[in-house]
């Protein structure tokens, strides 16, 4: 269907055959009511129009079950579009616990991307071949959007916040890869490609690309938190003065106004930006703000680095800030 009509770009991930199938169902509907209803009009207007200037129509009264039947049946249908849609924006946006995180970062006017293994690419973006992956997305300056048309993936990048979203490529090949929201006077030049590649040809890729490569995302968080002093306040201790981050990402925390909170991407930047937003029970606001030293590129590292210690026994450790 694609071929014959062009309709839609090339399908080339795990999500765009379930999404065409949507859009082409509220294609389908759309002309089905259009027609419909059009013709209905037009016959209506040809069957009872009036034949004799003295005629007087005869009046119709109104039919319950007839009613009934043209109120209940769209109704079922819009709360059957409404679920097939919501399923799939939920699967969309819920991260698979085997998906890879990859770092990006929109900036005027590029595409910065980062591997957890510490390669770094700009406006382009190298994948193997049935992987799934989640971007974990922000801005340096001004709202962006990350759209690969062939993915059908779409998500704004907005300054000051974490977007997230996931993918799956199911067909080798170079895909177009763009910014969709106006971010300035050479906007038309933010694009890239996704260059998606057999497993053992992405293997020569990483082995061809090892030579001079930088510390990983993981190892750059892990000295940033013993150079920025993290550390002496974070170890877990007793009388330390901020809460252990040792097995605290992904789980509940809870705040000094009894709030319970999820210490993800999010939750950490703002701890290390604004640490009085959220304050830890049991913790006093002494925390300092990184505001203004560290660039959102550290900052990812130092997530990254929370995101992978994880306490001996697999539970929570301690809380966060």
């Amino acid at each position: 269907m694609n071929k014959l009509f062009n309709f839609f770009p090339e399908s080339a991930s795990t999500v765009a055959g379930p999404l065409d199938s949507l859009i082409w169902f509220l294609i389908g509907l759309t002309i089905f009511f259009t027609l419909g209803i059009g013709l209905t009009c037009i016959y209506f207007a040809v069957r009872y129009r009036r034949r004799h200037v003295d005629e007087q129509p005869v009046q119709i009264e109104g039919n319950l079950k007839l009613e009934m039947l043209w109120t209940i049946i769209p109704l079922i249908i819009a709360l059957g579009t409404f679920y097939w849609g919501t399923r799939m924006f939920l699967g969309m946006i819920t991260r698979p616990p085997d998906a890879v995180p990859i770092y990006v970062v929109g900036k005027q006017w590029m595409w910065k991307i980062q591997h957890p293994d510490g390669r770094r690419e700009i406006n382009q973006f190298h994948i193997p071949i049935g992987t799934k992956f989640q971007l974990i997305m922000t801005s340096e300056d001004v709202i962006h959007s990350f759209y690969i048309p062939a993915f059908r993936v779409k998500m704004d990048v907005v300054p000051g916040r974490y977007s997230t979203i996931w993918f799956e490529a199911t067909k080798e090949g170079v895909y177009h890869l763009f910014c969709t929201q106006y971010c300035g006077t050479s906007h038309s030049a933010m694009v890239g490609k996704v260059i998606v590649m057999s497993p053992a040809a992405y293997e020569e890729w990483l082995a061809g690309q090892s030579v001079g490569r930088k510390e990983t995302m993981v190892e750059a968080g892990t000295r940033l938190f013993t150079e920025r002093a993290c550390v002496t306040c974070h170890d877990g201790r007793t009388g330390a003065q901020g809460p252990l981050m040792r097995g605290v990402f992904g789980k509940p925390v809870e705040l000094s106004n009894g709030q319970v909170v999820v210490a993800d991407e999010s939750y950490v930047r703002e701890s290390i930006l604004k640490p009085q937003a959220k304050l830890v029970k049991g913790f006093q606001p002494v925390m300092p703000t990184f505001a203004g030293q560290l660039n959102e590129e550290q900052i990812l590292q130092l997530i990254a680095y929370i995101r992978s210690i994880q306490s001996a026994e697999g539970t929570t450790g301690g809380q966060t800030k």
